[in-house]
Order: structure tokens, then C-alpha cells, then sequence
């Protein structure tokens, strides 16, 4: 602002320099003080406010949208737009990380890290969002899924979570 204040005042001077006498009225006489310059010809002090930041809007038009994370694979809303259930049941069998195996009086039971970075413990028979967990055992747990893919002759599939990767599970 102060750099356009200064451009526009050293303008304003040289104006009036090449102007001269013919501007401003008559040439001053040697040895007197110097004529104040008439009001319209002084440079103004409060310059016009700069433009308000709008801010960036995004349009996707089909696109993605590219200020969102590609880290965080869930999210709030599913494709179709609905809202996913808070908590474990709002976790897709994609998102999951079997953490750890627990031991319990009817069986085992699961540790599991959704994509929210918080730990469930999963029994068999509870629901997921697309899909419910079958079995578990000491090393690895069976969630039958729904497909949702409309050319795919199978609708439920089986996904294998497996506590350590080995060779073979890979």
C-alpha cells in the first residue's frame, strides 16, 4: 500500500513540475516563501481500500476434488450420499486393520483399527457396513462381504484379515 502511495505522489510531483507556473498561477518572486499549492493538486492521504479476499471456490465438474486427502480412504458419506453409521458399523471391510487376537470365555475375539484411528473389539456375527464378521481365529479373521458391483455374478464374498503377514498370505 505504501509503495503505491509513493508511486502515485512522485507521479503527482512530476506533474506539476513539468506544469510549472502555467498550472498553478503566477512565478514566484526571488526571496519569497514558496505558494501553497491548491487543495486539488494535493496528493490524497486515504487511498482506496484494497480489494476484499473472495476466497477460492471449486467447481469439480466430475473432477476430484483436490484439496481433499488421499490418505483418509473413508469418509463421511457414501457414493450414493448417504451418511455411514457412526462407530464400527459405519466401517467398510476395506478399512480395516486387524490389530491383535484376544482369547475370550466362548471364543476369540478381534482388535481392530478403522480408518478413524480408533481401536474396536470385534466379535463374530457383528455387523460391518458392507459386510459381517463370520469367524476368528488365533492368527486371522473372516468378514463375509456384499458386493455391490452389478456385473458381479457372486454378491458376498470372503475377506481374509491375517495378524501377521507371511509369504504365503501375500
Amino acid at each position: 500500500m505504501s509503495r503505491r502511495l509513493n508511486q502515485g505522489a512522485t507521479a503527482l510531483m512530476a506533474a506539476a513540475i513539468v506544469a510549472g507556473p502555467a498550472a498553478g498561477g503566477a512565478a514566484q518572486a526571488p526571496g519569497q516563501p514558496p505558494a501553497q499549492p491548491p487543495a486539488a493538486a494535493a496528493p490524497t492521504a486515504d487511498p482506496a481500500p484494497p480489494p476484499e479476499n473472495q476466497g477460492f471456490a471449486y467447481r469439480p465438474e466430475g473432477r476430484r476434488d483436490p484439496f481433499v486427502s488421499l490418505l483418509r480412504r473413508g469418509s463421511e458419506t457414501t457414493r450414493d450420499n448417504t451418511i455411514r453409521p457412526a462407530g464400527l458399523a459405519g466401517i467398510a471391510a476395506a478399512e480395516l486393520t486387524l490389530r491383535g487376537v484376544l482369547q475370550s470365555r466362548g471364543g476369540y475375539v478381534a482388535l481392530v483399527q478403522g480408518v478413524d484411528n480408533k481401536t474396536y473389539i470385534v466379535k463374530p456375527g457383528e455387523k460391518l457396513f458392507d459386510g459381517v464378521v463370520r469367524t476368528i481365529t488365533a492368527d486371522a479373521m473372516v468378514i463375509l462381504q456384499q458386493v455391490n458391483d452389478p456385473l458381479s455374478l457372486e454378491k458376498q464374498r470372503e475377506v481374509r484379515k491375517v495378524l501377521r503377514q507371511t509369504d504365503e498370505a501375500k
